[in-house]
């Protein structure tokens, strides 16, 4: 996979990304965020499809925004209204816009371990916007550059990833980027929404240990998706697992608070919490549109 990466500028996930090649997405998404002009011509003529096989709203926008301020051609697929509907398959409609003379793709699917196969046949370089419960490589990017910004550096740090680490690919693109950056990784989850082949990656902790952490990284929960689990109810899950007010006082005075978003306000987090001192979400947000400038001019230099 590393080699699919380096070679042909897929980025496919963080898992085989060098330290080296993640700082520097880093280091060219800080020189976008301060850029004094809000359009460039940078990438003008080239044109970019955003395949999204699967709903998000606030992942699309923030690529639409990249692309259109690095000057780029946009092309916006949503696959409720596609032929994908009819029975066309995900790889046909890729080599269908393939053929059409795209020149790179964002892609986010459903279905897991797909995304692998499909880039090994398409020629166009494809950004993964999020597939299945495998990885969404620039939402971990972003938490990367928050975290940097806060911090300095990765050496040492302390993370703590809280929430349906299962269902996550958000914690595993950010264990394998922040393990490779040199940082401290711990998930903290219910037993019934563990990952248990990460356990070998990062342990397991209780809440309490990992409200130690330098970041305090919470997850969206979405109860439906755990049928028989020990919660009966969102109150449940808050008083066992969620970041309360009073659990947020324990933290050190320098961590701070982190969700990738959409968030359950008063389920994983209270609603206090969500724009306090400590937190970092709205900020997070910010960063999806200079980390994904960076990327889509990786994809196409």
């Amino acid at each position: 996979m590393t080699q699919l990466l380096q070679s042909s500028k897929h980025l496919l996930g963080t898992k085989g990304l060098s330290e080296s090649e993640l700082i520097s997405i880093l280091d060219r998404a800080a020189y976008w965020e301060q850029y004094p002009v809000k359009v460039t011509g940078h990438l003008q003529g080239r044109f970019v499809a955003n395949m999204f096989f699967e709903n998000s709203t606030r992942t699309r926008f923030s690529f639409e925004v990249a692309e259109k301020r690095l000057g780029a051609e946009v092309l916006n697929f949503a696959a409720a209204v596609s032929s994908v509907q009819k029975g066309e398959s995900i790889y046909d409609t890729v080599r269908t816009l393939e053929s059409m003379g795209i020149d790179a793709g964002v892609i986010r699917m459903k279905p897991n371990g797909l995304l692998q196969e499909l880039a090994s046949k398409i020629k166009v370089p494809l950004i993964n916007a999020g597939d299945g419960n495998s990885e969404h490589p620039t939402q971990a990017l972003l938490d990367l550059y928050t975290m940097r910004k806060q911090f300095g550096e990765f050496k040492g740090l302390k993370v703590a990833i809280i929430g349906d680490i299962q269902h996550s690919r958000v914690a595993r693109s950010n264990l394998w980027a922040l393990q490779t950056l040199g940082a401290q990784v711990s998930f903290c989850a219910p037993p019934t929404m563990r990952a248990e082949e990460l356990a070998e990656h990062a342990p397991y902790v209780t809440m309490d240990q990992a409200l130690q952490s330098d970041v305090v990284m919470m997850l969206r929960v979405q109860l439906e998706r755990h049928e028989g689990t020990v919660f009966g109810s969102p109150e449940e899950y808050r008083a066992a697992y969620g970041l309360t007010a009073e659990r947020a006082s324990k933290m050190a005075p320098h961590a701070i608070i982190m969700h990738p978003a959409p968030f359950n306000r008063n389920v994983e987090i209270d609603d206090e919490l969500v724009e306090c001192e400590k937190s970092r979400i709205f900020e997070q947000m910010s960063h999806g549109v200079p980390i994904r400038m960076a990327v889509i001019e990786r994809a196409l230099s």
